[in-house]
C-alpha cells in the first residue's frame, strides 16, 4: 500500500537476514565444536573466538536492529493508515546500517575485531569496528525520529483519538531502546574511541562494563517486544481469537520502558568494583521488570484461549490442539511463546544474586538466552516473515512443507541444545568453550556437550528451511497474491473503555524512566568517577 517506504523496508529486512544466515553457520561451527570437529579454519578463520565475535555481533546486533527498524516502521504506517512522515530518514535508518555493518564486518572478517559482542575492553578492536557499530546505533536513532513524527502527524489530523496500539507499541519500543542506548554510546565515544585512536593510552574496564551492562540488560527487550507486538495484536488474529484489554498491553510497554533499564549491574554481580548495594537494588528491579512478562503471558495465553474455543475447542486445554499448529506463521510463535517460558524461568537463576554464583560465566548462561532471544524472538521472527514477506512482494508464500520443517527442527533441536547448555553450565562448563582445542575437560561435560552439538545442528537446518523458503518465495514463487495485509486483532476491552489517562502520556513515563535510571546508577557513577582506574593499555588476544 505504501510503495514509498516498502522498498526500504525490504532491504533493511534482507540485510538482517543475510546476517543472520552467517551467524547461523558460525552457530553451527561452535555446535559442532562440542563434539571436537573443528570447521573454522574450513572457511578461513582463524579461531573459534573470530567464528564466536561474528555469530554475536550479527545475530543478536545486526540481525535484530535491521528487522526492528523494517518491521516497525512497516507496523506503524500501516496502523496510522499513512506513510512515515520522513522518507529521507527511512531511507537514512537503512544507508546508516548498510554503512555500519559493512564497517564492523570488515574489522571482524580481518581478525583485527576478535572482540566478541559484548567488546569488553582490555580488549582492543581497529576502531573501524567501534565506528561501524556507531552508524548501526545512529540507525535506529533515525527510525525513533520518524516513528515519533510519524505519530505526532496522525494526532494533528485526529485530535482527541487515541493513538493505534500497534503504533503506540512501535514508539514506545524505539523510546526505551534510545534511552537505554545512551550507556553504550558513552562507552564507546568516551572512553573506547578516544583509547582505540591513541588519544589516551588507558583505559578503565570496570567503568565501561558498567556503560555496557547499562544498555547491555534492556537491549533485550528490544529485541523481544517487536515480537511482543505481534504476540499481542497480530498472533490472536491469526489464531481466530480476541485480544483481552487494549490499555492492560499499553500498561505493560509502558512497564517494561520504566522498568527494563536500570537493572544491568545484575550482570556484574561478581565485579569487584561495584558496592554490594547497588547490586540489590537492580537485583530487585530485575525482579520487578518480570512482572510486565507475566502479564504478557496472561494477556496472550487468554487470547488464544479464546482462539482455540472459538474453533470448538472444549475442556482445560482442548482449546490449545484446535489452534491452527499447520500454519507456520502461527505455530513459529506459538513455539517461541513456550520457549520463552522456559528462558524466562532459567533467566530467574541468573537474576538472583546468590543462585548465579553457581552458574555465572558457565554454559548455563547461552543455554537460558537461546530460548529467549535464540528461539522466542528468531523463531518468531521466522514466523512473522510467512505473512510479512507475501505482504510485502506480493508473491505466495513458496514451500509450505519446508516452513513446517523450519518450526519443529528448530523447536526440537533448541530444546536439546539448550538442556544441553545448562547441565554443562551446572557442572562448571565455562560459557565460552573452545572444546576442539581445550587441553582440560570434565567427564561431565561430555554428554551436555553432545546434547549441544546434535541440538545445535538441528537448529541449523531449521533455519535453512526458512531461507529456504525465503529464497524461494522471492525467485520460485510463480502465484500473486495480492491479499495478505497486516492481522490486526479485536479486542474485548477497548482504549476507549477501559484505558486510565496515564497511559498516554508518554512524555511523563520517559521522566520517570530517567528518575529511575539516575536514582539506579547515578550515585554509584558520581563515585566511581571521581577514582576511575585507567589501568589497562589493551591487547588482541587472538
Amino acid at each position: 500500500m505504501y510503495t514509498r517506504d516498502d522498498r526500504f523496508v525490504r532491504w533493511q529486512l534482507y540485510l538482517g537476514f543475510v546476517s543472520l544466515f552467517v551467524g547461523l553457520l558460525m552457530g553451527l561451527f561452535q555446535a559442532v565444536d562440542r563434539a571436537n570437529i573443528d570447521l573454522y579454519s574450513s572457511v578461513g578463520l582463524q579461531s573459534y573466538w573470530q567464528g564466536l565475535t561474528l555469530h554475536g555481533v550479527l545475530n543478536v546486533l545486526v540481525f535484530t536492529f535491521a528487522f526492528n527498524a523494517g518491521f516497525l516502521t512497516y507496523v506503524t504506517s500501516r496502523a496510522l493508515g499513512r506513510p512515515m512522515a520522513v522518507n529521507a530518514l527511512t531511507q537514512a535508518q537503512f544507508w546508516l546500517m548498510l554503512v555500519g555493518v559493512l564497517m564492523a564486518g570488515f574489522a571482524i572478517l580481518s581478525n583485527s575485531a576478535t572482540v566478541l559482542f559484548t567488546f569488553y575492553p582490555p580488549l582492543k578492536a581497529d576502531p573501524i569496528f567501534y565506528l561501524g557499530l556507531v552508524f548501526v546505533v545512529v540507525s535506529t536513532w533515525c527510525t525513533l525520529a520518524n516513528i515519533a513524527l510519524s505519530v505526532r502527524a496522525w494526532r494533528a489530523d485526529n485530535p482527541g483519538q487515541k493513538v493505534p496500539l500497534q503504533a503506540f507499541m512501535s514508539l514506545v519500543t524505539y523510546i526505551m531502546w534510545v534511552l537505554c542506548s545512551v550507556g553504550v554510546a558513552v562507552e564507546v565515544l568516551v572512553l573506547i574511541l578516544p583509547w582505540t585512536l591513541g588519544i589516551t593510552e588507558k583505559i578503565d574496564p570496570e567503568l565501561s562494563r558498567t556503560f555496557f551492562w547499562l544498555s547491555g540488560h534492556a537491549i533485550v527487550y528490544f529485541w523481544l517486544l517487536p515480537v511482543y507486538i505481534s504476540w499481542y495484536t497480530m498472533l490472536p488474529k491469526q489464531a481466530g481469537g480476541k485480544l483481552h484489554s487494549d490499555p492492560l498491553a499499553r500498561l505493560v510497554f509502558l512497564l517494561f520502558l520504566l522498568l527494563s533499564i536500570p537493572v544491568g549491574l545484575h550482570h556484574q554481580y561478581t565485579d569487584p568494583g561495584v558496592p554490594v548495594i547497588f547490586k540489590y537494588i537492580q537485583a530487585i528491579l530485575t525482579f520487578a521488570v518480570f512482572f510486565p512478562s507475566v502479564i504478557t503471558a496472561f494477556s496472550v495465553i487468554a487470547a488464544l484461549e479464546n482462539a482455540g474455543r472459538n474453533r470448538g475447542g472444549k475442556g482445560i486445554l482442548g482449546w490449545v490442539f484446535k489452534l491452527p499448529w499447520g500454519d507456520p506463521s502461527v505455530a513459529a510463535q506459538l513455539v517461541g511463546g513456550l520457549a520463552f517460558l522456559s528462558g524466562g524461568i532459567s533467566g530467574l537463576v541468573n537474576a538472583s544474586y546468590n543462585v548465579n554464583q553457581i552458574v555465572h560465566n558457565t554454559s548455563f548462561v547461552p543455554g537460558h538466552f537461546h530460548l529467549t532471544v535464540g528461539t522466542a524472538v528468531t523463531l518468531s521472527i521466522m514466523g512473522i516473515m510467512y505473512w510479512l514477506l507475501p505482504s510485502l512482494t506480493g508473491r505466495k508464500l513458496w514451500g509450505l512443507r519446508f516452513a513446517q520443517a523450519n518450526v519443529w527442527l528448530w523447536a526440537v533441536g533448541v530444546a536439546i541444545m539448550s538442556r544441553g547448555m545448562s547441565q554443562a553450565g551446572i557442572a562448571g562448563e565455562p560459557r565460552r568453550f573452545y572444546a576442539s582445542a581445550a587441553t582440560y575437560h570434565l567427564p561431565e561435560w561430555d554428554f551436555p556437550n553432545l546434547m549441544q552439538a546434535v541440538g545445535g545442528t538441528l537448529m541449523f537446518l531449521g533455519g535453512l528451511c526458512f531461507f529456504i523458503v525465503l529464497v524461494g518465495t522471492l525467485f520460485f514463487s510463480r502465484e500473486r497474491d495480492e491479499s495478505v495485509r497486516m492481522p490486526n486483532v479485536d479486542v474485548i476491552i477497548p482504549a476507549e473503555k477501559g484505558a486510565a489517562i496515564f497511559t498516554d502520556r508518554i512524555g511523563t513515563w520517559v521522566w520517570f524512566a530517567l528518575a529511575l535510571i539516575l536514582l539506579s546508577y547515578g550515585p554509584f557513577l558520581i563515585t566511581y568517577i571521581a577514582n576511575p582506574a585507567f589501568v589497562a593499555r589493551g591487547l588482541r588476544a587472538w
